[in-house]
């Protein structure tokens, strides 16, 4: 049911297309690119639900207010906080390992601003915890949402990041002025 009336909102009454040519792995990290507006969120969570796929997501903490935060908490929601430091890929890392299916998706330029310096926990979650990265892009002037590369990482970070951006640099966000690669 909960398919039919997303598939439903993101296909007929939002006009938004798919591209999933990617397997839905048991556990996995979404990196997902272009993140330029709120309404991504709305948009991707819309899409992964009408392929029939769950993910958890990744947002900053100031969003988990009452009553907002259990809602997002419901939704897969885990808040981040930004102003300490703390273990969040050994934390992620070993809940995957500890679960039979687990999808995360994560923006890595962890704002809706323009960062040509993005963060790469995703990276080093995916490669503590030994499961791919699926790059997910939105791309706004044709109203689709693709996933159709993997990367695996190799430990090579600077050779990995360098094709995801790369992979990236192709696709617009909703406001494009404020997304960069950095390359």
């Amino acid at each position: 049911m909960k398919k039919a009336i997303c598939s439903f909102i993101y296909h007929k009454i939002m006009g938004w297309k798919s591209v999933v040519k990617v397997e839905d792995y048991d556990k996995q990290i979404l990196c997902a690119a272009p993140h330029t507006s709120n309404w991504d969120f709305i948009i991707g969570k819309l899409f992964y639900a009408a392929i029939g796929r769950k993910t958890g997501f990744m947002m900053k903490k100031e969003w988990f207010f009452f009553p907002l935060g259990s809602f997002l908490k419901s939704m897969g929601g885990i808040p981040v906080y930004r102003d300490k430091k703390n273990s969040m890929v050994e934390q992620v890392a070993t809940a995957i390992n500890n679960s039979q299916k687990f999808s995360l998706a994560i923006t890595p330029e962890a704002t809706r601003s323009r960062n040509p310096h993005w963060k790469k926990g995703f990276y080093y979650i995916a490669m503590k915890a030994n499961v791919p990265i699926v790059l997910v892009a939105i791309d706004y002037p044709s109203k689709t949402i693709i996933a159709e590369k993997v990367i695996i990482p190799s430990g090579d970070i600077e050779k990995d990041m360098r094709e995801i951006k790369l992979y990236y640099n192709q696709f617009k966000g909703k406001n494009p002025e404020n997304f960069t690669t950095g390359l």
